[in-house]
């Protein structure tokens, strides 16, 4: 009896054998890049940056050529209009992961490539409806979960951006009030590369029973990367990062979580593993990680944040 393969989608790499494929490609960024654009928890340094982005900017270059090229081909077959397609990148993965860092490094990589592209940066948290609606339906203990968010406009967002429109706009979330800021908006207009980063952007929904097209945020995606790690080390970030803001933005006399500065050490580490266990965690388990096996690309980090292997997608 012959023995059943196992279908393996990805091709895996050690950082080691990752770094390589940067092939020569120059570092643009120095470290004083790295530290301002790192956030508060996250320790990569400038070899980290070194050694997992630039193959994957180089990459990256590769697959917006051939997007770029299969457009100009669709258009010359259909005599249609010719107009720039951004090349749309997403970034996902759990909260304290280190999202944002990726997408950050990601993006003054990208706009510093000889070309100079014109490379913007959208977070969904301005996708979440505002908290008076979250309170009316009942989810303010679910916010970040699927249905916490505003997913028709977030979809119309990414077509109006895929279509070529110019000046769409995004709503402005602040973390410092925790609420989306009512009449504030980010223009985002005609990028050549938009990175787009969230939790549950890969997500793809529910199919309708009857067969019907439906789109969902994860069809505008020429290319997404998931940041892997381990439910404990994530908990452990998470709560790293909850002390770090309560000795800084929390003490903002603004700030949505000022009364967690005024707890004791034990009453506000108490109040921020409740907050991973009955929030994160389960959204996380539930809607996030089921996610990873759609990603082009994971970065898995180990329990020093650092990232220990690369996952590629086979084409």
């Amino acid at each position: 009896m012959t023995p059943t393969r196992t279908l393996e989608p990805y091709h895996s790499f050690t950082k080691a054998e990752w770094s390589k494929l940067r092939d020569g490609q120059p570092m643009t960024l120095t470290q004083a890049d790295i530290e301002r654009l790192r956030t508060l928890s996250d320790p990569i340094s400038l070899e980290e940056a070194e050694e997992v982005y630039l193959p994957l900017t180089r990459l990256l270059s590769y697959y917006v050529e051939a997007i770029q090229g299969l457009h100009n081909v669709s258009t010359r077959f259909l005599n249609a209009p010719d107009h720039k397609v951004p090349f749309i990148i997403g970034v996902a993965g759990s909260v304290a992961v280190g999202k944002s860092t990726t997408a950050r490094i990601l993006q003054a990589l990208l706009a510093r490539w000889p070309s100079s592209p014109k490379v913007d940066l959208v977070t969904t948290d301005g996708f979440l409806y505002p908290n008076a609606v979250l309170a009316e339906r009942g989810l303010m203990e679910r916010k970040g979960f699927p249905e916490s968010y505003d997913r028709p406009r977030f979809v119309q967002f990414l077509a109006d951006i895929k279509s070529g429109h110019g000046e769409v706009r995004v709503p402005v979330y602040s973390h410092l009030v925790y609420d989306v800021v009512p009449g504030e908006e980010v223009v985002i207009d005609r990028p050549d590369i938009l990175i787009v980063e969230g939790l549950n952007i890969l997500q793809p929904g529910e199919l309708p029973r009857t067969g019907n097209p439906i789109l969902f945020a994860s069809d505008f995606l020429d290319f997404s990367v998931y940041i892997d790690a381990e439910p404990e080390d994530l908990e452990a970030w998470f709560m790293e990062r909850f002390f770090r803001l309560r000795d800084t933005a929390f003490r903002d006399p603004t700030s949505f979580f000022r009364r967690f500065a005024e707890m004791s050490q034990e009453e506000a580490g108490e109040f921020g593993r409740q907050v991973w266990r009955s929030i994160n965690l389960p959204n996380l388990l539930d809607n996030v990680l089921p996610t990873r096996g759609r990603a082009d690309l994971i970065l898995k980090k180990g329990r020093d944040h650092l990232i220990e292997e690369v996952r590629l997608r086979r084409v």
